[in-house]
C-alpha cells in the first residue's frame, strides 16, 4: 500500500508540473528513478523540464500540454495516457494542478470561479477515477492529491477555493479508506503558504512571496520540502500529510474551533 519502486515500463503522472510544487514533485520522483508523464498548460516549460530530467536522471519523460479545466481536452488526455495504444501502467498519480482566487466571492468573476472548480475538483476527480481501476487490478499504486490547509475551515475571501480544497481532502481520505486493503493508497497533501506563483494568480500581493504577504515568513514551507514530504507520504502509503508544525496546528484548530469563533477571526486576519 505505497508507491512502488521505480521500474521499467511504469510511469508516474504529475499535473501542474510546469512550476512550484508540481515541478519539485517531478524533479524528486525522477531522482528516485521514476519515468514520468508531465501535464500542464505551458508546453515550453514542460519541454525544458523534461529535457533537464532526461539528461540529469536518465529517465523517460513524456510531455502532455493540456488545459485540465477544458473537459474535452481532459477527456482526450485521459484516453491517451490510460487506455491509448502507448499507455503504460501508472504506478503513481500526483494531482497537483490547481489555483486560487482571493476576494469576496460575489465580486470575483463567476466564470473564473467555475474554471477553478473545474481544475481543482473535476480534473482531479476524473484523473483519480481513471487511474484507480488499473492500480486496483495490479494490487499496487499511489495517488497524491494536493489539497491545502484551507481544506480544514471555510475561508472568507477564499470561499470557493477553500471549498474546492475541502472536497479534495474529504474525497481523498474516503478513497484511502476504501482501497487501503487492496495495495493502493490515496494521500492528501495539505500545504500552507508556499512561495510559488499561487499568490500572483490568486490576486494576492507580492506574487506569492513572503515579503509581499500578510503571512509571516516563518509560516512558509518551500515547494521543495512540501514535495519531499508528499512523496514520502506516497512511499509510506499515508492517508494525509500536512507539512510544517505551524500548518498542522492550523489544520487542527480549523477542525475543532467553533465556526462562530473561527470565521470572524479568519475574515479579520486572513
Amino acid at each position: 500500500m505505497a508507491l512502488p519502486d521505480a521500474r521499467p515500463g511504469t510511469v508516474v503522472l504529475v499535473t501542474g508540473a510546469s512550476s512550484g510544487i508540481g515541478e519539485e514533485l517531478a524533479r524528486q520522483l525522477a531522482a528516485l528513478g521514476h519515468d514520468l508523464v508531465l501535464i500542464a498548460r505551458r508546453a515550453d516549460r514542460l519541454d525544458a523540464l523534461a529535457s533537464e530530467l532526461r539528461d540529469a536522471a536518465k529517465v523517460d519523460v513524456d510531455v502532455h500540454p493540456c488545459d485540465l479545466g477544458d473537459a474535452p481536452s481532459r477527456a482526450s488526455l485521459i484516453a491517451g495516457i490510460v487506455t491509448g495504444p502507448h499507455a503504460r501502467p501508472i504506478a503513481g498519480l500526483c494531482n497537483n494542478a490547481g489555483f486560487g482566487l482571493a476576494g469576496p466571492a460575489a465580486r470575483l468573476d463567476p466564470a473564473r470561479q467555475r474554471q477553478m472548480i473545474r481544475v481543482n475538483v473535476e480534473a482531479l476527480h476524473d484523473l483519480t477515477l481513471a487511474v484507480l481501476p488499473g492500480m486496483l487490478d495490479r494490487g499496487e499504486g499511489a495517488i497524491l492529491n494536493v489539497a491545502s490547509v484551507a481544506a480544514f475551515q471555510p475561508l472568507p475571501n477564499f470561499a470557493t477555493y477553500s471549498a474546492t480544497k475541502a472536497f479534495v481532502q474529504t474525497f481523498s481520505e474516503a478513497l484511502h479508506a476504501e482501497v487501503q486493503d487492496e495495495g493502493v493508497s490515496v494521500t492528501s497533501l495539505c500545504p500552507g503558504p508556499v512561495p510559488t506563483e499561487f499568490g500572483e494568480v490568486a490576486g494576492l500581493r507580492g506574487e506569492g512571496a513572503p515579503a509581499g504577504s500578510s503571512v509571516p515568513s516563518l509560516a512558509y514551507v518551500s515547494a521543495h520540502d512540501v514535495a519531499a514530504q508528499g512523496i514520502e507520504g506516497m512511499v509510506r502509503g499515508r492517508r494525509s500529510v500536512i507539512p510544517g508544525a505551524v500548518h498542522t496546528a492550523l489544520a487542527l484548530s480549523g477542525r475543532f474551533t467553533p465556526r462562530s469563533l473561527l470565521l470572524p477571526l479568519v475574515k479579520r486576519f486572513g
